[in-house]
């Protein structure tokens, strides 16, 4: 049976600049979340954020004026990825290479700054215009990728570059692909910032995902991009496997635009479905990354169904929530929690939930509040988006 590996990484967030620094961020409990300078947050209830340095992404990148913000996430990301893949793209057959993205907002960003030039009796560039697609990373890591297969990008909120992973996993399972490129990049925007404060769903602190005293969550921006082989192809040519994709889920809870079922069954399917994909059972789950934005439904929803699925495991099993210091990523949040979750399975440690101070009774599982060193072979992944979309990956330390 053919299996899908990982072999190739890159991330690029507010706590780090590639995987290895983001690794080690994640090990030390490093909060990113902090003041955003990209627009003016005054006016604003909840103002912190998760920026990404300007002096982490690629600078031939942010010379490039067609570029949107998330394309300069993205890119640089992929390169990271690329490069540590040891593939020679170019030297492959194109029609097999595939490219599936997630994304949201694409160049939003870009579209705000122009408006906001002809509002101030400036000229605009009408490039800024140009990346507006949430699809326009995808085309763009097509093209740098000589992938001339299998495209698509997935826009399902913040379940959006989990989806993508598990799409890229059908395709290299099903042999319609020898390679595929895969993740997620958003940037921030004043839009999205202001439509989630709008909802009051923003904290004005960093986020603190189940704590008792929780009160939202905390945007940020990023981007985290796989390339991922069938497991016998890249073993052959000596390719180091980081961790295998095991198993998906993908359900919808058609319960609510902005809120996700109150009971969780939705996110529960969701795991048996992955776990079912996988063809392992609960007890296999050695660690939960938990979606954990931080607002009270979210947290408590996603809790129930952990119980649902779990039982009297649920409250052993260590689950911590990554955003916490990288902040709400929306599109790219699956795949920057995929990356996260590849840490236990390389280095064994099991990343914890930065200001996690106050347990929450409603929340009574075993949150993880500092890191530690745990064998880890088997995680859960879990991704909660507007519109009830829930999905669910299985990762895993190849053998």
């Amino acid at each position: 049976m053919r299996r899908a590996v990982i072999t190739g990484a890159g991330v690029l967030c507010s706590t780090g600049k590639n995987l290895e620094h983001y690794w080690n961020s994640l090990s030390e409990g490093i909060c990113g979340i902090g003041e955003i300078t990209l627009f003016d947050t005054s006016g604003f209830r909840g103002k912190p954020g998760a920026e990404v340095r300007d002096e982490y992404i690629n600078d031939d990148l942010q010379k490039e004026k067609r570029l949107s913000r998330c394309d300069m996430l993205g890119l640089s990301a992929l390169d990271e990825a690329v490069k540590s893949s040891g593939l020679d793209l170019h030297s492959l057959s194109p029609g097999r290479i595939a490219t599936v993205m997630g994304g949201g907002s694409g160049g939003l960003l870009s579209g705000e700054m122009f408006r906001k030039a002809i509002a101030n009796g400036k000229k605009a560039s009408p490039s800024l215009l140009v990346p507006f697609s949430s699809s326009s990373f995808t085309d763009l890591a097509a093209s740098r990728c000589n992938s001339r297969g299998f495209r698509t990008t997935v826009s399902t909120a913040c379940s959006s570059s989990s989806t993508a992973i598990g799409i890229a996993m059908d395709l290299i399972i099903d042999d319609m692909a020898d390679v595929v490129i895969t993740g997620g990049s958003e940037s921030l925007s004043e839009t999205t910032f202001a439509g989630f404060n709008s909802l009051r769903l923003v904290d004005e602190v960093p986020c603190r995902p189940f704590d008792k005293e929780r009160k939202g969550i905390s945007l940020g921006e990023g981007a985290a991009i796989f390339i991922i082989e069938e497991a016998q192809a890249a073993a052959r040519r000596g390719a180091r496997i980081i961790g295998e994709i095991a198993g998906y889920g993908i359900t919808g809870d058609a319960n609510h635009v902005t809120a996700p079922d109150p009971e969780g069954s939705g996110m529960a399917y969701a795991v048996e479905l992955a776990i079912e994909n996988a063809g392992i059972s609960t007890g296999d789950i050695d660690y939960i990354n938990a979606h954990g934005t931080g607002t009270h439904a979210n947290d408590l929803a996603e809790v129930l169904a952990i119980k649902s699925m779990f039982g009297n495991s649920a409250y052993t099993i260590p689950i911590s929530s990554t955003k916490s210091m990288i902040g709400h990523c929306l599109g790219a949040a699956g795949s920057l929690e995929a990356s996260a979750s590849l840490l236990p399975l390389v280095r064994g440690i099991i990343p914890p939930t930065a200001n996690y101070k106050n347990r929450d009774p409603e929340c009574n599982l075993n949150i993880v509040s500092r890191a530690f060193k745990s064998s880890v072979k088997t995680v859960l992944s879990l991704s909660l988006a507007f519109g009830g979309n829930n999905t669910a990956l299985i990762l895993r330390r190849y053998n």
